[in-house]
């Protein structure tokens, strides 16, 4: 393992907090009776078009700010054709080649340093619906079908392959999550569906410029499973290259009781979804007034509001009183609002509410 170096690449998919699916009025409500929350669109009838929500371009649109993305002036929607039993329509509403935003960024910190891990894109796209495979009497025998998420809007966040290590992927998804969560662009409620990622992982020699190849984990829903597929398919991998034996190119699914990664299907390429532009669907232009008042409406990210460790709270008197070559290095700046003090006028120092202001 040692002579080996691991290249992680994460796909997060967050579930937009609209009130409605992203081509049509069916509620997104969670814990609704089986197939109740459809209708002729989300269930790919003949003859149903879709029609964009604005409040699902929104929230996709300040996802992609909170993740420093640079949000396109015009993106276009594609279908990405495939047959899975939960996928009515027999496509699904995604982006290809020109996608919702690039080029963004998330830093990360992990023993001690810090790391920027590069986001290639953000792009929006349809959820599709839920196979339950137990909790039946005859699941031995049958899947059944769920298409409440059907519709759901999502955004699907791509990194660039810099992570290098089981905890750096753990820490890249939790920068994710929280910058979501902030923005009010996504509850990421994990145990509801609404955050999980797909981890590309793949090994080579420590110095080679040359990726390996790389099997996707689909659909990672906790940090834990995360690091526990991520550090399986390590060992997995070197122990086939040291055995002189060639990685295959697959998707896999990760089993928490095993606490193994398992063989799904070989690994699709994008020509094998066969993408085309949706046909029913204008692109989508963002003007820059439009763009303008979405920076305006974004909040204070977890990154920005992080205290640096150098700066001192106000009102922790202890800290002042045996550490007074820190505080002279501030050069008069301290937590809480990030510009140097005023010096209190007409009040006696120690005055208790000079210790508790701010």
């Amino acid at each position: 393992m040692a002579k080996y170096e691991v290249v992680i690449g994460l796909e997060v998919h967050a579930q937009l907090s609209t009130r409605t699916k992203i081509f049509c009025s069916c509620p997104t409500s969670f814990g609704a009776q089986p197939n109740s929350n459809v209708c002729p669109v989300c269930l790919g009838l003949p003859g149903a078009l879709p029609v964009l929500s604005r409040g699902a371009v929104e929230l996709g649109a300040k996802g992609a700010l909170a993740l420093n993305c640079a949000v396109q002036p015009e993106s276009v929607f594609a279908r990405k054709n495939y047959f899975y039993p939960d996928l009515p329509k027999g496509y699904q509403i995604s982006q290809f080649d020109k996608p919702l935003a690039l080029a963004g960024h998330l830093d990360v910190h992990v023993n001690g340093e810090t790391k920027r891990i590069g986001i290639t894109r953000v792009h929006m796209e349809d959820d599709a619906g839920k196979s339950v495979h137990d909790g039946f009497k005859d699941s031995d025998r049958f899947t059944y079908v769920d298409l409440n998420r059907s519709g759901t809007p999502l955004i699907e966040i791509v990194s660039e392959p810099d992570i290098r290590s089981a905890d750096e992927a753990v820490e890249y998804f939790n920068e994710v999550r929280q910058a979501l969560v902030f923005a009010e662009v996504s509850a990421c409620d994990m145990e509801k569906g609404h955050l999980r990622c797909d981890a590309n992982v793949s090994m080579r020699l420590k110095g080679a410029e040359k990726f390996g190849t790389r099997a996707e984990v689909k659909n990672l829903n906790s940090f834990r499973f995360l690091k526990q597929a991520i550090e399986f398919e390590m060992e997995r991998q070197v122990e086939i290259l040291e055995s002189g034996g060639r990685v295959i190119q697959e998707t896999r699914l990760f089993s928490p009781d095993l606490g193994e990664t398992i063989s799904m299907r070989s690994k699709e390429e994008a020509h094998d979804y066969r993408y085309f532009p949706e046909p029913d669907l204008i692109p989508v232009r963002v003007s820059p007034e439009f763009l303008a008042q979405l920076q305006a409406s974004m909040p204070e990210l977890p990154q920005a509001r992080r205290p640096n460790p150098y700066l001192v709270p106000r009102n922790c008197r202890l800290l002042r009183a045996r550490c007074p070559r820190l505080l002279r290095s501030q050069t008069g700046r301290e937590l809480g609002n990030g510009r140097p003090r005023r010096p209190a006028q007409g009040r006696r120092q120690g005055d208790p509410r000079i210790a508790h202001s701010g």
